[in-house]
């Protein structure tokens, strides 16, 4: 305890600050400590190195809610359930050279920080989990870096595809913008979601073009053959404007109202 008191006096000093609501930044990296009293009196802090000690717990965080970068590594953590799910605002998270075990509850804590784009937890046991990182970049979309090494789009189709099959089949096979040729009893999606051939099963009275209809198909998989082909449409129509009378014509009555013909080209 003395040791941190020191440590921490001596950041102030440091940095000339005379209260506890001017502290954005607190640099307690490579001081030995083994544990840490609340730093809530610092409720503005932002920056937080205490990497390179002995660190066993977080409670200390508690009341931290504005830390932006948290520097944990080459400490003896074993779990952080509890303990960060409210730092809403974190940024950057480094939690290498750690000993947590569990994966599934590190990233259950970790879901709430929507800002986090810098993730470390290599040298954890939990990164030898075969699937380690396709489930933290699933579960954390958000998260740019992980583990030094940048998030890549395929990455992310990947587990997509891992842990969500079903949406992944649906995204891959909608088009969003983009025109897709997908004739009735043909393949649909990617090859990692592909299908026997089979006819499109609609429930009784669905039809095409039809929005109001909201009756459930029995296979999901219907609905998005549906979709891919309606999405596929391109309707285009055109009017002869010049046999259509003007609004001062028509109060003259200069002009004899003719039937209006309209061409309409569908293209799929």
């Amino acid at each position: 305890m003395h040791i941190l008191i020191l440590a921490v006096e001596k950041q102030l000093k440091i940095c000339g600050f005379k209260r506890n609501v001017d502290v954005l930044v607190l640099y307690l990296a490579g001081q030995g400590l083994r544990s840490i009293p609340s730093l809530s009196r610092f409720h503005r802090l932002r920056y937080l190195w205490i990497n390179n000690n002995k660190i066993e717990d977080l409670t200390f965080l508690i009341n931290n809610y504005c830390l932006t970068e948290l520097y944990l590594n080459n400490n003896e953590l074993t779990d952080v359930s509890g303990a960060l799910k409210h730092l809403c605002a974190l940024q950057i998270l480094l939690l290498h050279n750690n000993q947590l075990k569990k994966l599934g509850k590190t990233v259950k804590e970790l879901k709430g920080m929507i800002s986090l784009q810098t993730l470390n937890l290599f040298h954890n046991p939990l990164a030898q989990d075969p699937d380690y990182r396709l489930y933290v970049i699933y579960s954390l979309p958000s998260v740019q870096l992980l583990d030094r090494k940048s998030v890549t789009q395929r990455e992310r189709e990947s587990a997509l595809h891992l842990y969500n099959r079903e949406r992944s089949c649906v995204m891959q096979s909608i088009a969003f913008g983009k025109r897709v040729n997908t004739p009735l009893g043909t393949t649909v999606g990617s090859s990692r979601c592909t299908q026997p051939a089979r006819r499109l099963m609609m429930p009784s009275g669905c039809e095409f073009g039809n929005h109001t209809n909201r009756v459930p198909f029995e296979n999901p998989e219907d609905a998005i053959l549906l979709r891919a082909m309606t999405r596929s449409l391109t309707e285009f129509s055109s009017v002869d404007w010049n046999k259509v009378a003007t609004c001062q014509e028509r109060q003259l009555g200069n002009k004899a109202e003719e039937p209006h013909e309209k061409l309409t080209v569908q293209f799929r």
